[in-house]
C-alpha cells in the first residue's frame, strides 16, 4: 500500500482496525453488490457493531466521542480498502447538526439508539429540483399547526432513504419574501422515514450511473411533531452548515482513500505488465501521470487535515472544507484516469474493480457540491471578488 510522506501517523490504530474489518469484505463482495445495484447491509452492520458509525457521538450517549479527524480516517480507509463510503457516510456528517444544535432531550432520545445501531441517520433532505445548490430558494414549506408542522414540497437526490430510519429535513417556515436575509426563515426537522412513508411522503428511486441509492421525495401534507424541530425556528440554514462542512471534509477523505487505491493498483500493475520486453512502468509516459496524481493526493491530504482541525476546534472552516473537497476530488479523478488508462482493456473489465471505483469517484466532481460552486465560493469569500450569481 502506498506510503504517505508522514513519518508518524497518530491514527494508526484506527487505520489498522478499520482495515482489518474491511478485509472481511474484499473486492468480490463490493463487486457483487455493485452488479446487483444492492446495498452493502452486512458491511454497514459490521461497521456499526464495531462502533465506527458512532465515532462522533459523545461517550455519554454510547459513542466514541471522537472528532471529525478520526471520522475522516474511517471514511478514507473504507475507500482505500476498495469499498464505497457512500453507503454510510451520511450518518457521519448528518450527526453534526443534531450534535451541535439539538436539545439535550433530543440527544438523549436519538443518539443512544443511533450509536447502538437500532436506528440509522443516513439521510439529509436539502436539494430540490428547481433550486439545486441555491439553497435559500427552496420551496418546500413547513407550516406550524398546533403541535405539528405540515410539510409540502419536493426534494431530489436524497440518498439512503430506503436504508435509513431518520432524515434531517430543511424546509421554509417563513416565506422568502418575509425575511430580512434570504438565509433566514428555514428550519431543520428530524423526520421518521418509515412513518412518513405512510402519512404523506412518496419516495421515487432514481437509477444512476453509480450504485448509489438516491431518490426523489414528494411531501403532501406530511405532519411532523413540533418536538422534532432542531434548535430555533428560522435558523436552520445556519445549523445545517455544520453538516455541510463536515460532509465536504469527509468526502475529501473518501476521495483521498480512492486516490491511494488507484495509485496502489496502477503502480502494482505497471511494474508487472510487460510490453515490448519491458515493464510499462519503466516508461516516463506512464510514470509521470501516476507520480503527478500521487503528489496531488498528498497535497489534498494536507488540506483535509486543516479542515478537520478547524472543524473540531469549532472555528470557521467553510473555505478549508471546500478547498479540501475540490483538491481531493480532482486528485482522485486524475488517479482514476491514470489507473484505467494504464490497465488498458483490463481497466474496463469488472473483475479488476477499476471501472467500479472509476465510476464511484467521478461522482465527487459534481456532488455534494460542484467544482464550479467551490471556485465561486473561494472567489467571493476568500479573495473578495464580486459575487457572480
Amino acid at each position: 500500500m502506498t506510503k504517505t510522506t508522514t513519518t508518524e501517523d497518530p491514527y494508526a490504530d484506527i487505520r489498522d482496525a478499520v482495515r482489518d474489518l474491511c478485509a472481511r469484505f474484499p473486492d468480490e463482495y463490493h463487486r457483487k453488490v455493485d452488479e446487483k445495484r444492492g446495498y452493502p447491509a452486512e458491511f454497514v452492520d459490521a461497521l456499526t457493531q464495531a462502533g465506527w458509525m458512532a465515532t462522533l457521538i459523545p461517550e455519554q450517549y454510547g459513542g466514541s466521542g471522537l472528532g471529525l479527524a478520526e471520522a475522516s480516517v474511517v471514511m478514507e480507509e473504507i475507500n482505500r480498502s476498495g469499498g464505497n463510503s457512500g453507503a454510510c457516510h451520511g450518518q457521519m456528517y448528518n450527526m453534526n447538526t443534531l450534535l451541535r444544535h439539538g436539545s439535550e432531550q433530543q440527544k438523549q432520545f436519538y443518539l443512544p439508539r443511533i450509536a447502538s445501531g437500532e436506528w440509522r441517520l443516513q439521510s439529509m433532505g436539502v436539494t430540490e429540483p428547481t433550486t439545486g445548490t441555491d439553497t435559500t430558494k427552496i420551496k418546500t414549506t413547513a407550516v406550524k399547526k398546533g403541535d405539528k408542522y405540515v410539510v409540502n414540497g419536493q426534494k431530489v437526490w436524497i440518498s439512503r432513504v430506503q436504508h435509513s430510519d431518520w432524515m434531517i429535513l430543511l424546509a421554509r417556515t417563513t416565506p422568502l419574501a418575509e425575511v430580512t436575509k434570504k438565509s433566514e426563515g428555514m428550519s431543520i426537522f428530524m423526520v421518521d422515514l418509515r412513518e412518513a412513508e405512510k402519512t404523506g411522503m412518496t419516495v421515487r428511486p432514481i437509477p444512476n450511473m453509480v450504485n448509489h441509492e438516491t431518490n426523489e421525495l414528494f411531501f403532501e401534507n406530511l405532519e411532523i411533531p413540533a418536538e422534532n424541530l432542531i434548535g430555533e425556528e428560522g435558523k436552520g440554514f445556519r445549523y445545517i452548515l455544520d453538516g455541510l462542512n463536515a460532509e465536504r471534509t469527509l468526502i475529501a477523505a473518501e476521495c483521498i482513500g480512492d486516490g491511494y487505491w488507484f495509485i496502489d493498483r496502477v503502480t502494482k500493475y505497471v511494474k508487472e505488465r510487460v510490453v515490448f520486453g519491458r515493464p510499462i512502468g519503466q516508461n516516463q509516459g506512464v510514470q509521470f501521470p501516476i507520480a503527478e496524481a500521487h503528489i496531488e493526493v498528498e497535497a489534498a491530504n494536507l488540506m483535509r487535515w486543516e479542515a478537520c482541525r478547524l472543524f473540531d476546534a469549532h472555528q470557521p472552516c467553510g473555505a478549508q472544507a471546500n478547498m479540501a473537497k475540490y483538491l481531493a476530488a480532482k486528485a482522485s479523478w486524475e488517479a482514476a484516469n491514470a489507473c484505467i488508462q494504464f490497465h488498458g482493456g483490463f481497466g474496463f473489465a469488472n473483475e479488476y474493480d477499476v471501472e467500479r471505483k472509476f465510476r464511484e469517484t467521478r461522482l465527487y466532481q459534481v456532488a455534494p457540491i460542484s467544482t464550479n460552486l467551490i471556485l465561486s465560493y473561494v472567489a467571493e469569500h476568500v479573495l473578495g471578488l464580486p459575487r457572480s450569481f
